[in-house]
């Protein structure tokens, strides 16, 4: 066996301190190379989540919401209200609010609430359909109106809803062009469908120039026949470009209103003079849903006749659970809370089955709507009181303990009519009976 000298043996030990070094260099390379892959897969893993994501998606129930508590708007709902309400929303599963303008702080301010729950809670999910109001020339002013040129106030009302939207991409998914902008019964302030059309391609623009999210999704909520689902007077060009021009359609449609002004479908027919007083109410409510059905259908057979295919989603639809006017027991007995939740649920499970979202109107009681008379059925929409107390169409949440620990103005949130069916069935009134009803295809 040869020994080796001294000098092999430090050549050697040499080599293999170079060895050494050359694999730990190796090594920290490889090590440092990696890691930027695995951010980068875990980042990816966060997926953004937009508007074509949520619409449609029944993980993501959506609701109209105003949340104001007094007897005027100048009173807007502080931070820590809308928290309260929001979280109350949630705990329903409701994660996509519709807001109808930002002339007033309460739409940004719904965004700062949500965003600072998902700050203390990053769990916490909800995302915002952010409402751009428009109007006419002279609208609300006390002049004539003139329903052919735009309100003044329109370029800054869009200019706050883009702001807004940038602020908060995380939250705002969708910018809707005008409420019921261009339904010729808003007398008041309603504008031809240019001018929405013309906002709409500015939204869309703005996009494509990446001054707006490039997955913000824009429409505009309006009337079904607004959208072509009515007479021929709504069938125009502008109306056709800006059914193109849109993301989806916004569609309206208020059985309840019209109980009293085309009640085709409202009543008791001869023939269900064996039906229980319960069952008759029910094929009443039942008639009600077809009867939106049909709205919605009109919109989107009008819609395809111009070789356009788009969603259509429901921006708003909506049942009172009470009026002393022309849709209480004094007209039409449509409204109460028991009616108000056999629509609720034919609403949901309609549009759920048909793969829509439906912005139901609305979360909770508002005042102000109807200020001179508090009966009014504008201020009795919601699916809450005012204080909090839940109506007969979420009775099944409270039983669930969907909302323990949560309260509305420090009330915690119960059933309405102290839970007691019997109670609430005291104020159902039956349709009126009709010799012969049109029932909606």
């Amino acid at each position: 066996m040869e020994v080796p000298s001294d000098t092999n043996n430090n050549k050697t030990k040499q080599m293999k301190r170079q060895a050494h070094i050359y694999l730990l260099i190796f090594l920290i390379t490889v090590s440092c190379a990696q890691k930027p892959d695995k951010v980068e897969k875990y980042s990816s893993n966060k997926k953004k989540v937009t508007a074509k994501d949520i619409l449609g998606n029944p993980n993501y129930l959506a609701i109209s919401y105003g949340g104001y508590r007094k007897e005027s708007r100048d009173i807007q709902p502080t931070i820590e209200e809308l928290k309260e309400d929001l979280k109350i929303l949630h705990a329903m599963n409701i994660k996509l609010l519709r807001t109808y303008n930002v002339q007033l702080p309460h739409a940004a301010n719904v965004a700062k609430a949500i965003s600072e729950i998902k700050k203390d809670d990053p769990a916490f999910e909800m995302y915002i359909m952010l409402g751009a109001w428009i109007d006419c020339k002279n609208a609300w002013t006390g002049l004539p109106v003139d329903h052919n040129v735009e309100s003044e106030q329109n370029e800054g009302e869009i200019e706050r809803a883009v702001a807004i939207a940038n602020e908060y991409s995380d939250i705002v998914k969708i910018i809707a062009v005008g409420n019921e902008a261009m339904v010729k019964w808003a007398t008041s302030y309603y504008v031809q469908p240019g001018v929405i059309l013309k906002w709409v391609n500015h939204l869309q623009n703005l996009k494509k120039e990446g001054k707006l999210d490039k997955d913000l999704w824009i429409t505009s909520s309006d009337n079904f026949a607004s959208w072509g689902g009515g007479s021929n007077e709504y069938h125009t060009n502008d109306l056709n470009k800006l059914i193109a021009s849109v993301d989806f359609i916004s569609m309206h449609t208020y059985p309840m209103h019209d109980t009293h002004y085309n009640p085709r479908f409202w009543g008791v027919a001869h023939k269900e003079d064996s039906l229980t007083s319960l069952e008759k109410i029910e094929e009443a409510m039942l008639r009600s849903r077809r009867y939106a059905e049909s709205q919605y259908h009109g919109v989107e057979r009008y819609m395809k006749s111009i070789g356009v295919e788009k969603p259509i989603h429901i921006g708003e639809t909506g049942w009172a659970s009470y009026s002393n006017e022309h849709y209480g027991n004094n007209g039409s007995k449509a409204t109460d809370e028991y009616k108000e939740a056999l629509f609720y649920k034919h609403m949901r499970d309609w549009t759920e089955k048909e793969g829509m979202s439906c912005f139901y109107f609305e979360a909770f009681d508002e005042i102000w709507k109807d200020q001179q008379n508090p009966g009014g059925s504008e201020n009795h929409f919601g699916l809450f009181t005012i204080d909090g107390k839940a109506k007969y169409a979420i009775w099944d949440l409270v039983d669930k303990g969907v909302f323990e620990g949560l309260t509305r103005g420090g009330n915690p949130i119960v059933k309405t009519y102290k839970g007691s069916k019997e109670a609430l069935l005291i104020d159902v009134s039956m349709p009126p009976i009709k010799k012969e009803l049109v029932i909606a295809p």
